[in-house]
């Protein structure tokens, strides 16, 4: 068992290192990899390497490429661990943190703050966005908790809270038919204005969601079994819950509020990870981080390459790749409980 975690978090650390390797060379600027590995090594404290790199191409690598790299990583892993943790909270491998109302709260936030302000203040976006997401989970867990115990409930509530703010979200678009563009593109996600201060500014909640959910790996494998086995050793199925939602809304919600909706990748990524690893959330919870940050540097350099000079749409990567994936997903599962 050991011989296999150990496994396990090598092939993550080597994926993960390889998708940023590969998100840091490719694109317009021809840089050599070998210069480019050493001049992110060289950044390694007690490291240094020379590199070789011109001061442009330093430039284009630790100005504009680096700071997409980091960002992508960072809201790849916050979606698959907040999927992963949503999963263990709903024993359920098919719920994601956009069936609680975490994204169609973001699409309302981002959508009023489009409408409103339009181009006079684009840094509303992103906050509307990150404020709307935590409200649509907290609005949908106030009303599953008011329909009575059960993680069903909670699921059916998060899927009424979601469709109802994805109607407000249409009547505010049907109001300002002029801003559809401007809504539709950060709807579909997109990395393309990632900056080192964007990373600064999600890592502070970013880095509490993280934590609070990696503490919980435990909990989640006895809540597993069941509320009242949980009970029987003294925990409170309740408690963890709400901790655990609240952790994985503050997660997702610091994800989006960057990068605009981006789906499958909080099912596709722990579903990958339990094939590899196991079913203990002790191992899945850190694993889908560091799986999900990979994937997403990944799933973004083909957006920002397969089409260059233009870029796809993050969203839309994402969903070509997941779509498959999901369907597998689906037809593996034999047995969903909620």
């Amino acid at each position: 068992m050991r011989g296999r975690t150990l496994r396990a978090y090598g092939i993550a650390v080597v994926f993960l290192a390889t998708a940023v390797l590969v998100g840091a060379m490719a694109g317009a600027a021809d840089l050599n990899p070998l210069a480019t590995a050493a001049a992110l090594l060289d950044r390694v404290p007690l490291v240094h390497l020379p590199s070789g790199l011109s001061p442009l191409d330093r430039a284009v690598l630790f100005q504009i490429r680096l700071p997409r790299v980091v960002l992508a990583a960072l809201v790849g892993g916050l979606l698959s661990l907040a999927g992963a943790g949503y999963q263990g909270v709903f024993r359920n491998p098919l719920v994601d943190s956009s069936l609680l109302g975490a994204s169609a709260g973001a699409g309302l936030g981002a959508t009023v703050a489009i409408v409103c302000l339009g181009g006079a203040a684009p840094e509303a976006v992103p906050v509307a966005a990150f404020v709307g997401s935590l409200a649509g989970v907290a609005v949908a867990y106030l009303a599953g908790a008011a329909g009575g115990p059960g993680t069903a409930t909670l699921l059916l509530a998060g899927l009424a809270v979601s469709m109802f703010l994805t109607a407000v979200q249409t009547y505010v678009l049907q109001r300002s038919a002029q801003d559809i563009q401007q809504v539709y593109s950060w709807l579909l996600g997109s990395l393309s204005a990632a900056t080192w201060h964007q990373t600064l500014e999600i890592l502070p909640y970013a880095a509490v969601g993280i934590v609070i959910v990696l503490l919980h790996g435990r909990h989640l494998d006895v809540l597993s079994v069941g509320d009242e086995e949980s009970r029987s050793l003294g925990m409170h199925p309740a408690r963890i819950r709400l901790a655990v939602v609240a952790a994985c809304a503050l997660a997702a919600a610091s994800a989006v509020a960057v990068s605009g909706l981006i789906g499958f990748v909080g099912i596709i990524v722990p579903h990958a990870v339990r094939r590899l690893a196991g079913t203990s959330y002790r191992l899945v919870l850190p694993l889908s981080l560091l799986f999900g940050a990979g994937f997403l540097v990944l799933a973004d350099t083909l957006a920002r390459t397969v089409v260059a000079p233009a870029e796809l749409p993050i969203g839309v990567v994402t969903a070509l790749i997941g779509s498959p994936a999901f369907i597998w997903i689906l037809r593996t599962t034999r047995t969903v409980r909620t």
